[in-house]
């Protein structure tokens, strides 16, 4: 209960969403009640500390990353929806963001090419703690069940970034 209470409520903390064997993040689970959130320690502060000085050429690779990705998927805006970004907004661009139909079957296809997304926001209505609301919040159960966000780290390689567009326009365009 203690460890539930310091994690948000949320009933499985990362390793226990963990596939061990193949690495593939499960991101489903349930916010019971609520809890509270006691991540950082000292070690932590001082790794952020030094990685500071990197922020600006960290944040610049990854609009570039972002830029590849809203160039392969230009064409296909009738499949794949982007998460743009607001004109007068500077993001970091931490997360890059699509909308697809049948998000879950598009998952399991990038994991079957080892290429594992997750999936960063859950519409509240659906945890139990908020099921009483279900229904009443229908922009955000649509981008709940449509959301994915695609590998975005500063690892990743044009070359990468250029598999994992693929991945998802073969998925989109299946039938």
């Amino acid at each position: 209960m203690a460890r539930k209470k310091t994690w948000l409520g949320i009933n499985k903390d990362t390793y226990e969403r963990t596939n061990l064997k193949g690495g593939t993040y499960k991101w489903k689970y349930d916010v019971e009640y609520v809890g509270n959130k006691y991540h950082g320690n000292s070690i932590m502060a001082a790794i952020a500390l030094t990685q500071l000085k990197r922020l600006d050429i960290d944040n610049a690779y990854r609009k570039q990353i972002a830029s590849w990705y809203e160039k392969g998927f230009e064409l296909y805006g009738d499949k794949i929806k982007l998460m743009r970004i607001p004109q007068n907004c500077d993001s970091s661009r931490h997360l890059f963001q699509i909308l697809v139909d049948e998000r879950d079957e598009g998952i399991l296809a990038l994991n079957n090419q080892e290429i594992y997304p997750g999936v960063h926001y859950i519409d509240n209505t659906v945890y139990s703690m908020y099921s009483y609301a279900d229904g009443t919040c229908p922009t955000a159960r649509y981008i709940s069940d449509h959301v994915i966000s695609l590998p975005m780290h500063l690892r990743l390689t044009y070359e990468d970034v250029e598999t994992v567009i693929s991945a998802v326009i073969n998925f989109v365009n299946r039938k």
